[in-house]
């Protein structure tokens, strides 16, 4: 029965064609019925949920996306379908799934083009099972979503393969006693396998190199030398053939398979300069595409290593605690519970919690904080951070496969694979562009003989020509390299994008709401005034308040929890806590009805007329920016509690940081009254106010934003505001080093409870934003330059080339500025 939370929340009668029927309601945790191993995607849970929905008596599904871990509520009748059918059936529904579907992500290489990756992204979803294809040429990875009846692993890699694209698997071998990390399908290109290991590895420069050489001999000594014709031809078609080797590799497939690609259009172009003679011409458009190609290849490893240099923070072995020994253990192997030992100056291998020790950690590397965090006794740690000072012993509370540098590398790499929504316009304008290029090919070289204007040999020339200037491929990886760089750059400060269209999003930000509590404030309140009445001494009113409250893990219960012990007060036993969100909570002590809230509380549930002292003494506390609390017992007021919170240290100046990048609105969010909320917002600086917010206002709150101010942030804890940080444009969540649902729910998560992360993150998405515009620019600029100056004459096809693969390598360098993005102070 683990992982059920039976909530039998409500009971009612609805009348339906005149007959009763009782709904009743079960939450069953959702990484039971889809384990997080199964990557519980969207398309999986929509599955699940309508597969029980189509059982008699279930009358509807839905998530608690505020629970941690994520619960599926189940509405059933108790009339038509018992409550052990519905936990049979969902689980035979999620074991159907886990054993039908299947997600995996393959990192690949081999690609020479964006062109390829499309092309393949295509063939796969033609695949018989195939539910979802991505192929990212950016980044590297193809993630794949499919039947398992019907496709397997190994029938989508030999696709993969057939089309060009080689899986690359990882795997830890064993020699001569220590562990090494081990490719087992190296990038060979396409290399014969006959050659020497060290050949196969250079392949692709060597021949780049060797179609160079022959192209400057020939032309030197053709020039200059007084090479004979027929001598330099022979260099030039080796050029040919050692420039072309990779580029064929790939475009001839394709070709036979109807595909039409940037490589294809190039092949066609240096065949058309042969055809006309200009063999020179030809090799030289052959050699600068591959060298662009190997300049795209590097740029972009450049981006990705930024990323995979996060597995690097990953320590393999632990010393771990086995009696009274300490034995040093393969991480990967150790269990929940099991006892590490970290010394100074070692990374820290897991996630667990400090049973022993206190010492300064340094966790840049997962949540961008510059200044070391004092640990002691009961405080988190996270796997890759640094202990610095002293021996710290860490029981461990997350498995190696789900701890949090492990859930960041997976959702990064996801994050590669998305596309933004540049990349899908792009992506579609390519598409349709190129079948456009090519009929206009055909036009250029067969009309302008036939109507007399050129003759064929010369209106070819253009033709080629054309086919050269309108290659899309600057367009293609402009985009995709831009958000790589873009996400990498922020994983390596803290901040988790999980996607292209987040990264975009937060760049067009007009307004961001915050959650005030525990967001723009500290979250910690203090008891500050404790006011009795009828006859009560404050501490009796402290200490009911005190008993009642400790069965509540809410900020004010907290603090009030905490001035009793300060005092030293003996709190009762209280029990059968009942939670009245937005108002306060009702309790039983010593068989006594207690109420702690508001005035409303009163008002709206308890029916009371309050008294107009004690009306008079919480708006005066109240006007000075204090949090009310009133007690009652027996019907009986007691007193009125006082309690403030403090601004974050440093708040104020991020927001001057998020106005000054050009977020004109910023909202707080908070269930206090307008008051309170009025001297926080004056000592932050927040732009407007939303007041006396229930929990479920806030989201209504958001989809209001959103009208008015178009693309709206909302940033909170990922728990308790996950349905507005769902709604909203993006959502923001703080600590996600953390919180596990901060990670899943929020679009963007900054692994610190730091708010000054903030800036970082838009101001970077901002950058983004322009880098993405400014290489949409050159693109489509020099495609469109060279379409005119080709069909024209203008310009030779030599020259046509070096601005081609100019403009693509020039793309992939503008994006890699992103690597190096910091916030101006």
């Amino acid at each position: 029965m683990a992982g059920f939370i039976y909530a039998f929340n409500f009971q009612y009668e609805r009348f339906i064609k005149d007959k009763p029927m009782i709904e009743k309601t079960v939450e069953i945790s959702l990484p039971l019925l889809l384990p997080e191993n199964q990557d519980a995607c969207d398309h999986c849970v929509e599955r699940l949920q309508t597969r029980l929905q189509a059982q008699r008596g279930i009358l509807q599904t839905h998530l608690h996306l505020d629970h941690d871990p994520m619960d599926l509520c189940i509405h059933y009748d108790p009339n038509l379908i018992s409550l052990a059918a519905v936990k049979r059936i969902a689980e035979e529904a999620g074991s159907e799934l886990r054993n039908g579907y299947h997600h995996e992500q393959i990192p690949f290489s081999g690609l020479d083009s964006a062109d390829s990756a499309t092309m393949i992204t295509k063939e796969l979803e033609n695949l018989e099972g195939m539910l979802h294809a991505s192929v990212s040429y950016a980044s590297g990875l193809v993630i794949v979503a499919f039947d398992t009846k019907i496709l397997s692993l190994d029938s989508i890699k030999r696709t993969m393969r057939r089309l060009g694209a080689r899986p690359v698997t990882q795997a830890m071998v064993k020699e001569e006693g220590e562990a090494h990390e081990h490719d087992h399908e190296h990038d060979h290109g396409s290399a014969p396998t006959f050659l020497p290991h060290w050949l196969q590895e250079r392949w692709a420069m060597v021949l780049i190199g060797a179609g160079g050489i022959f192209l400057l001999v020939g032309w030197v000594g053709e020039q200059f030398l007084g090479l004979s014709a027929n001598f330099a031809l022979i260099l030039f078609l080796l050029s040919y053939i050692a420039s072309a080797y990779d580029i064929a590799h790939h475009a001839v497939p394709a070709l036979l398979r109807g595909k039409f690609d940037t490589d294809v259009l190039m092949l066609a172009a240096a065949l058309g300069a042969a055809f006309l003679g200009a063999w020179a011409e030809g090799a030289f458009l052959l050699f600068l595409f591959g060298l662009g190609h190997a300049g795209e290849h590097y740029a972009l490893g450049r981006a990705r290593n930024a990323i995979n240099a996060l597995g690097e923070l990953m320590p393999k072995t632990a010393r771990v605690r086995r009696g009274d020994q300490i034995m040093e253990e393969p991480v990967d192997q150790l269990i929940i519970g099991d006892m590490v030992v970290i010394r100074p100056g070692d990374r820290i291998p897991v996630d667990g919690v400090i049973s022993l020790g206190e010492s300064a950690v340094d966790q840049s590397p997962i949540t961008g904080e510059s200044v070391p965090v004092q640990k002691s006794i009961g405080d988190e740690v996270f796997t890759g951070t640094i202990n610095q000072e002293a021996a710290l012993e860490v029981k461990i509370t997350r498995l190696a496969k789900d701890n949090t540098l492990s859930r960041v590398m997976k959702m990064v790499s996801e994050a590669q694979g998305q596309q933004s929504p540049t990349q899908q316009f792009t992506d579609r304008f390519t598409a349709r562009f190129v079948p456009i290029v090519l009929v206009l090919v055909v036009l250029v070289a067969v009309i302008p003989p036939i109507v007399g204007w050129m003759p064929f040999s010369e209106s070819f020339y253009r033709a080629m020509l054309l086919l050269v200037a309108a290659s899309p491929c600057a367009l293609a990886i402009g985009t995709p390299a831009t958000v790589l760089a873009g996400i990498a750059q922020a994983a390596r400060n803290g901040v988790l994008i999980k996607g292209g269209v987040h990264l975009e999003n937060l760049g067009r930000l007009n307004a961001i709401a915050f959650d005030k509590t525990g967001t723009l404030t500290e979250g910690k309140f203090q008891v500050t005034d404790v006011i009795p009445f009828n006859g009560s001494k404050p501490d009796d009113v402290l200490r009911l308040a005190g008993a009642v409250e400790q069965q509540s893990s809410h900020p004010l219960a907290l603090a009030i929890v905490r001035a009793a012990k300060e005092r030293n007060l003996t709190l009762p036993l209280a029990n059968g806590l009942e939670n009245i969100p937005g108002r306060g909570v009702r309790s039983q002590v010593e068989g006594q009805p207690v109420w702690i809230g508001s005035l409303k509380l009163f008002e709206d549930k308890a029916g009371k007329v309050i008294d107009k002292t004690i009306q008079q003494t919480v708006t005066q506390l109240e006007n000075t920016g204090r949090t009310t609390m009133t007690v009652s017992r027996d019907g009986m007021f007691l007193g009125v509690l006082g309690l403030s919170d403090v601004a974050r240290p440093g708040v104020a100046a991020v927001l001057s940081r998020l106005r000054n990048l050009g977020v004109k609105h910023l909202i707080m969010l908070t269930g206090d009254n307008q008051k309170v909320a009025q001297q926080i917002a004056q000592e932050v600086g927040v732009t407007n106010i939303e007041a006396d917010l229930l929990p479920e206002d806030k989201l209504g709150t958001i989809q209001r934003l959103q009208k008015e101010y178009g693309a709206v942030a909302m940033i909170g804890d990922g728990v308790n505001d996950a349905p507005a940080l769902a709604t909203a444009t993006v959502g923001i969540a703080m600590g996600g080093a953390g919180t596990a649902v901060a990670l899943e729910t929020a679009d963007v998560a900054l692994m610190a409870d730091d708010l000054g992360k903030l800036p970082f993150a838009v101001g970077l998405s901002r950058a983004s934003r322009m880098i993405i515009k400014q290489n949409l620019a050159i693109s489509l600029g020099v495609i469109a330059l060279l379409i005119v100056t080709s069909v024209s004459g203008l310009v030779q096809l030599s020259w046509a080339v070096v601005a081609h693969e100019g403009s693509t390598i020039l793309v992939v360098i503008n994006a890699l500025r992103l690597l190096r993005y910091q916030i101006r102070n």
